[in-house]
């Protein structure tokens, strides 16, 4: 009968995470229930991940199995690329996507996650007597190893390359890392004819159990060691013959005679390490078994790390699918065409520098024939920005029904962004209202460039006056400025990407150019003066992508009505 102890041991299952950029963790499934979400009330919480839901999903024990089930999540939860409507039962190698997070479910062991125990931490070096050291290089030719031996049998020859030949032909095949780890001890197993094994992966400074046959492994630190640092293989002929081992009573207690430990390593880096050993006293492990070993694990390496390439390419798929989307959903947030206004030409641009960006801009025409005008920047870039613009831009529709005091819609507006963003997320923005009929414009500016108003004649004036940014305080009162904007006047609205935007050499484009472009162009038709602010732009970074995203509104004044 099992114990307690041993029962639970078989009942635990393991969870490899994979995140985006290559990130992984490995997480035991233990208890009865384990939530995964942006949420921190989740046991496994991904704040940071905005393709989750709060609460996405959820592990469930029934018996010794695991259920998975969705919560109701947004983007929905996928086990093996089918998205499930209902809980699944998972067995091992069950690879489950949610958010940008790829989740294998994987118990390969059979329940001896713990089987494996290293000992002897004092010994400094491995036996020498019946040992026998090799590394790759000198294994695959470019540097002798061994003193000269016998040559191996032409039999023996042959079913060293069938083995490698039925490994390669196994291998090649795409596999989820739940099912290749087992595969490659069992092919490393038959290749020697070994009867225990067990494969370790290093996942930052810890070597965890990926695949075992057999259990109670003790292996020695000084054996581990070697074979990881140095990237040796180590063969021990003879563990009884050995002071080093036969001192040691938990390893001897394992009647083994003859060991192998060769590392999983790729041309780079040692990924983790091949163990096997046999009580067989008749057939030692041999030189032979070393080499062969050695090459099989280097093979078995890089495979290992073309499984875990795909599935970051997976999480990086995924990724950009989701980004394009958010960049399609933010366009159309955006105005398509600015409002037609008697008496006032409108244009906007929104470039962002990433697939999706912080800058916003809009247009409320009101009943009673003025128009709003408003332009933002997030703090930040990519999609955290992205996210509190789509909040500002929820905010803006209700609160930009009713601008006849801009003052107290700022003022709302500071608490309502204050309330939900975080300590570091915060928001410029300038708000304005212009009467096409008399010209006049009044306007709140919340911390946001100071606009740019270019007379008929030439002058320009920077619309000075206004507070500090939105979300940071929310008890700062916002004061209504006012100006006159005559016929033929032109107001520039713009975010900091177009003054801040640099050349090849680093120098910033500039409020003088922009002045500039803006007089000498002020006689154009705002969609033509957006247009050549644009290819001024493109001309001033030599063609190069912008470090910041780029926003500007034209408004100019045509006629009195």
């Amino acid at each position: 009968m099992l114990s307690w102890s041993a029962a639970h041991t078989r009942m635990v299952k393991t969870l490899l995470i994979r995140a985006p950029e290559g990130r992984s963790q490995t997480v035991r499934l233990e208890g009865s229930r384990v939530s995964v979400g942006r949420a921190t009330s989740n046991e496994l919480c991904f704040a940071d991940d905005a393709g989750l839901s709060r609460q996405h999903l959820v592990f469930e024990r029934d018996g010794d199995e695991w259920v998975v089930a969705d919560l109701g999540s947004k983007n929905g939860t996928e086990v093996n690329g089918e998205r499930i409507p209902c809980p699944h039962r998972l067995q091992p190698g069950d690879r489950i996507t949610a958010g940008h997070l790829v989740m294998v479910f994987d118990d390969p062991l059979g329940g001896m996650a713990e089987s494996v125990v290293f000992v002897d931490p004092t010994v400094a070096d491995v036996p020498a007597s019946t040992a026998m050291i090799a590394n790759l290089d000198g294994v695959l030719g470019s540097e002798p190893v061994f003193v000269e031996t016998a040559s191996p049998s032409p039999f023996d020859l042959d079913i060293r390359v069938r083995a490698l030949v039925h490994a390669g032909r196994e291998l090649a095949g795409h596999r989820p890392l739940g099912e290749l780890f087992p595969l490659i001890l069992d092919l490393a197993l038959d290749a020697v004819d070994a009867d225990r094994g067990v494969l370790l992966t290093l996942e930052g400074e810890r070597l965890l159990v990926r695949a075992a046959r057999g259990d109670s492994f003790r292996i020695s630190s000084a054996v581990r060691d070697r074979v990881v640092q140095q990237r040796e293989s180590l063969l021990v002929e003879d563990v009884q013959r050995e002071d080093a081992f036969r001192s040691r009573k938990s390893i001897q207690a394992q009647n083994v005679r003859s060991m192998l430990a060769v590392p999983l390593q790729t041309s780079e880096r040692v990924i983790g390490l091949i163990y096997v050993d046999s009580p067989n006293v008749v057939r030692q492990f041999s030189r032979e078994d070393l080499n062969l070993l050695t090459v099989m694990a280097n093979v078995a390496a890089i495979r290992i790390e073309h499984a875990r390439l795909a599935d970051v390419e997976q999480v990086e798929r995924i990724l950009a699918r989701e980004l394009e989307q958010a960049a399609e959903i933010q366009r159309r947030l955006l105005p398509e065409n600015p409002p037609p206004v008697s008496g006032l030409e409108l244009a906007g641009h929104n470039a962002p520098c990433r697939t999706v960006g912080g800058d916003y801009y809009d247009f409320f025409p009101q009943p009673d024939g003025r128009v709003g005008l408003a332009v933002a920047d997030v703090s930040g870039k990519g999609m955290p920005a992205a996210l509190l613009m789509s909040s500002l831009h929820a905010f803006m529709q209700v609160l930009a029904e009713d601008l006849s005091d801009l003052s107290r819609l700022t003022n709302r507006l500071n608490r309502l962004l204050t309330a939900r963003s975080l300590s570091n997320r915060f928001v410029s923005l300038f708000l304005g209202i212009v009467d096409p009929a008399s010209g006049e414009l009044a306007y709140c500016n919340a911390g946001h460039n100071p606009p740019l108003l270019v007379r008929a004649c030439g002058n320009i004036e920077w619309l000075d006056g206004g507070g500090p940014i939105l979300g940071v305080f929310p008890d700062t009162v916002y004061e209504q400025h006012a100006r006159l904007i005559a016929p033929g006047d032109t107001l520039v609205l713009y975010s900091d990407g177009v003054t801040e935007i640099t050349s090849p050499s680093g120098e910033e484009y500039g409020e003088d150019r922009l002045a500039a472009l803006m007089v000498e162009r002020r006689g154009r038709p705002a969609p033509a003066i957006v247009d050549d602010l644009r290819n001024a732009l493109i001309e001033w970074t030599a063609g190069a992508p912008p470090a910041d995203d780029v926003t500007l509104v034209v408004a100019r004044r045509t006629s009195p009505i």
